[in-house]
């Protein structure tokens, strides 16, 4: 059975009108998060400000430090790797499968483990 993560990096979104390759797009370093790299695969300029998704992978032991995002809910999948999050003052162990909900205003921190930790991340409305 196919990586689920590396079937995402490489994979692709249809909609009616439009396909996105993802392997087209490159990875970004997170402009404040030392070994955070991020993948925008849809931005505000796509979906007129309403959504934005994106890839995002940490290096092992790397850190997402607490933040929050005032007018954005955000949402956590967890595609492979491990680690921590902290959301609203509560620890959750993040492992494939898992799914984390941040409402806007919350308070949050993502460390990823030993093995890193990869996530698709998505912001309702757009983050960028």
């Amino acid at each position: 059975m196919e990586n689920v993560w590396d079937a995402f990096v490489s994979g692709k979104m249809q909609t009616a009108d439009t396909e996105i390759q993802f392997d087209e797009i490159g990875w970004t370093k997170h402009p404040v998060c030392e070994g955070v790299e991020l993948k925008h695969i849809l931005t505000a300029k796509d979906t007129s400000g309403r959504f934005s998704f994106h890839l995002v992978r940490i290096a092992p032991g790397k850190c997402i430090k607490t933040h929050v995002h005032e007018k954005q809910t955000e949402t956590h999948e967890i595609m492979c790797g491990s680690g921590m999050c902290t959301n609203d003052g509560t620890k959750i162990r993040y492992t494939p499968g898992a799914i984390s909900v941040f409402a806007a205003g919350i308070p949050h921190e993502v460390t990823a483990g030993d093995d890193g930790l990869c996530l698709f991340a998505k912001f309702f409305p757009a983050l960028c």
